[in-house]
């Protein structure tokens, strides 16, 4: 199998992976940007994955919504999604909606993707938001990508016992998403929510 580079351009809005196996693909993208005192910014962002022979194999894509509460005409709170598009400014408590979509743009099978999203120092993720497609299965990270699990724990110590507990949202660093195979001109999508810390 050939290592796979993630390289960020400078604008953060288009990303390209050199030395793509036909098999593999690790994508970790960084999609938020924060600026010191200024609230958290979104940029929309794709990848693109290319093979050896530079022709396109998977391209991915990142949108984002945000939750918004408006009420019904019986004063009822109601949950919509309003997509960001372009520089959006958000604030802390705000919830947001991801997708990943990955689209094939082969005309053969990609076999055991992986996709790793990581949650920004700004963000909590919000617990049990993690759907996909395509039977891929979901595991986490409390320890920035040194180990991956379904259901991560932490040790907690109460009146000098040891206690194993689930983990907290701000444990989370990262999501992993293990696809079997994606086939050719077909797409994978995922989405997570997270909170603006």
């Amino acid at each position: 199998m050939t290592d796979i580079e993630l390289k960020e351009n400078i604008n953060m809005k288009r990303f390209s992976i050199a030395s793509l196996s036909a098999f593999v693909l690790v994508g970790t993208v960084p999609f938020i940007n924060q600026v010191p005192g200024i609230a958290p910014v979104w940029q929309s962002t794709s990848a693109v994955a290319q093979s050896n022979n530079k022709k396109p194999q998977l391209e991915l894509r990142l949108e984002a919504k945000k939750q918004v509460i408006v009420k019904d005409k019986e004063g009822k709170e109601v949950k919509t999604w309003e997509a960001l598009q372009g520089q959006a400014s958000v604030k802390p408590g705000d919830i947001l909606q991801y997708t990943l979509t990955g689209s094939n743009k082969s005309d053969r099978p990609i076999k055991n993707l992986t996709l790793n999203q990581p949650i920004p120092k700004q963000m909590v993720y919000v617990l049990k938001s993690t759907r996909t497609s395509n039977d891929g299965k979901i595991t986490y990270s409390i320890d920035n990508q040194r180990t991956f699990v379904e259901n991560p724990t932490v040790e907690v110590t109460r009146k000098g016992k040891v206690e194993i507990e689930p983990a907290p949202a701000t444990a989370y660093t990262h999501i992993r998403i293990q696809v079997p195979s994606v086939p050719g001109k077909a797409t994978v999508t995922a989405t997570y929510e997270t909170q603006v810390r």
